[in-house]
């Protein structure tokens, strides 16, 4: 890990050569780090959730990149009032993949935070996610179900849907997930450059789960609870979208094992 990549931490019981980063950023008054953080929020009409996300952000971030679906509420202004240097994605596509590729290709921070819009996720568990990442983590990865983590918006089918999908990736692909299909996950920069993401839909979570494991990442899960959306109506949909994820599963495997049969040839 580079220099310019090293958690600095501060404080009179620290040597000043641990200062040695061109830059870092204060969390706390005993605690800076070095990495430059962006958030990525996909959003398609807003308006109304955005104060509660945005209160919640950190404001040591270095940036929030805003990736607007063609939203007709007024999402963009807001974003733009409730924090000024916010940058502007507009969604030339659709689907949530789609605006996650779009906005992590925008973001100019060492470190890439996914936050949905909705509310749900509390932007105070960044400095979590940060800290696995600093620590020696490629990917952290929220998980509702984790020691410590929770949810107010899983109902019991999604809840059971939740933990087939999961066991089947865990046995398919061994991993150790205890949760899959959520969005509040964080990781570096680089790691994009390890795995593709080429799906538009709410399985594209899924899919960045699968493909952080296959390339050998160092993946920490970080508890993370996750609240009842507070303003709208959920796109989600149970049956469709665990299709969706089932379908991206069943891919991976059959890539893999094609990819397996080629090497032996």
């Amino acid at each position: 890990m580079s220099s310019s990549l090293r958690p600095a931490v501060t404080g009179h019981a620290q040597p000043t050569a641990v200062l040695a980063p061109d830059h870092f950023t204060p969390v706390s008054t005993h605690l800076a780090i070095a990495p430059l953080v962006s958030v990525v929020i996909p959003a398609m009409n807003e308006a109304e959730n955005l104060p509660h996300v945005f209160a919640t952000l950190p404001s040591w971030i270095h940036e929030v990149v805003l990736v607007d679906g063609n939203s007709t509420d007024g999402t963009i202004e807001v974003a733009r009032e409730l924090w000024p240097d916010v940058r502007i994605v507009t969604q030339t596509g659709k689907g949530k993949g789609d605006a996650l590729i779009s906005g992590f290709a925008a973001c100019t921070g060492e470190i890439i935070v996914m936050v949905d819009a909705d509310g749900s996720a509390d932007g105070s568990e960044i400095v979590s996610y940060v800290s696995a990442l600093v620590g020696g983590a490629d990917f952290a990865k929220g998980s509702r179900f984790a020691n410590g983590g929770g949810t107010d918006d899983m109902t019991p089918i999604r809840k059971l849907g939740n933990r087939v999908l999961c066991a089947v990736v865990n046995a398919k692909f061994g991993a150790r997930y205890t949760d899959l299909c959520y969005g509040y996950n964080a990781f570096w920069r680089h790691c994009l450059d390890k795995i593709t993401l080429d799906c538009t839909g709410f399985e594209v979570e899924t899919l960045m789960n699968i493909r952080v494991v296959t390339a050998g990442l160092k993946v920490q899960e970080i508890p993370s609870h996750e609240y009842v959306r507070i303003h709208g109506v959920s796109n989600l949909r149970a049956v469709r979208d665990g299709l969706r994820v089932l379908k991206v599963i069943v891919q991976e495997k059959n890539e893999r094992r094609a990819a397996r049969r080629k090497d032996v040839r």
